[in-house]
């Protein structure tokens, strides 16, 4: 069937999606620049569309728990905000993790530290990959670097979100959320009834029915023996989140003599410095990691055999340059070239960043 197609920013897009995929419940605070995501939903009336409830909270704190909430019973219930709130959602985000919780969270992600600025930036890397909260804990985290891709991945979030019973976080950024596309608009989904909810999900805490017994949900447990085993079984599963879930684009890669890596709008960047550098006469390919957690490690090591050199391309002081690092294990050079305060680097910048790191030095 035919889909319908929308000039929309990447804010509305990833609105649009959470109302066509079934999302039960939005709750959010406002914040530049993912604003436009609760401002879309609330003009939209979505509880008259489908019967998804769109709530601004109080706070942060209050929306992450909200959430928390809402996934303890089945829902689908998915927030919002930029680098500032997400701070502040931490907390509640290492409880969902522990108490293995499916929610879907967006980043629109400022420059920073502090308040910053609320023009686009990458430096939320580190906080969203590393485990922003406390204890071992990990966040599925996938990086659109289109309005196409905020509206999709908020399906393949969900996706995710349920099959591991984790927390997703969609890494998005300043540009590609107020940035205006072509989207491919799917058909409306159902939102799950109560039995069906009860049927899909026996975890969740749902009542005592005629065949099971109440449902207890808590990150909480004092017994330091059973603790430990719980922690285990989660490393076991984010093991296997790392084998079975890995996504990433190559660009120009099969004869690539030098590498840029970049997610995001940084990614969207390199594609025209592919092209300033190979009319240059330097080969260069672009790998373009979409699940920043898992990070695409292996892919970046075999990578690393054909090429001279890897740029690592962020709108940061350089923080996926430690995975890079990391990936290689010493068996090719590995540079960083980015931009901070808000500022978006220039295609021509990098393709001359590349060409005095590996070519004129």
């Amino acid at each position: 069937m035919k889909k319908e197609l929308r000039l929309m920013k990447g804010n509305e897009a990833f609105a649009e999606a959470a109302i066509r995929v079934g999302v039960d419940g939005y709750f959010g605070y406002p914040i530049t620049p993912q604003s436009e995501v609760m401002e879309y939903l609330t003009a939209e009336k979505p509880h008259e569309r489908t019967g998804m409830v769109v709530l601004q909270a109080e706070s942060e704190v209050a929306a992450i728990n909200m959430l928390y909430g809402g996934a303890s019973c089945g829902k689908k219930v998915m927030t919002s905000s930029s680098s500032p709130g997400v701070s502040l959602m931490q907390e509640g985000i290492s409880y969902m993790a522990g108490a293995e919780l499916p929610c879907v969270l967006l980043n629109v992600v400022r420059g920073g530290p502090g308040l910053g600025t609320i023009q686009p930036a990458q430096s939320d890397y580190f906080q969203s990959t590393k485990g922003g909260g406390h204890g071992d804990y990990r966040l599925i985290v996938i990086a659109p670097s289109s309005v196409q891709e905020m509206y999709d991945f908020v399906e393949l979030g969900f996706k995710l979100a349920f099959k591991y019973r984790t927390p997703i976080m969609v890494q998005s950024d300043g540009a590609i959320g107020q940035m205006m596309e072509k989207v491919e608009i799917d058909e409306q989904q159902k939102r799950f009834s109560e039995a069906e909810i009860i049927k899909n999900y026996p975890w969740a805490t749902t009542g005592k029915t005629p065949d099971r017994e109440r449902n207890i949900i808590t990150s909480l447990d004092l017994d330091p023996a059973r603790h430990e085993k719980h922690n285990i079984e989660l490393q076991k599963k984010y093991r296997k989140i790392e084998e079975k879930e890995i996504q990433y684009e190559k660009v120009q890669c099969d004869d690539a003599e030098y590498l840029f890596v970049a997610y995001g709008t940084s990614a969207r960047l390199c594609l025209k410095s592919i092209q300033l550098c190979r009319e240059k006469g330097i080969k260069v390919g672009l790998l373009r990691p979409i699940t920043l957690w898992p990070f695409p490690k292996d892919i970046i090591y075999d990578m690393a055999d054909q090429v001279k050199g890897i740029l690592s391309v962020e709108m940061s002081a350089g923080q996926m340059v430690e995975d890079i690092l990391l990936s290689v294990k010493g068996k090719v050079p590995v540079e960083h070239f980015g931009r901070m305060g808000g500022i978006i680097p220039s295609p021509i910048e990098i393709a001359d960043m590349l060409e005095e790191k590996f070519i004129k030095g």
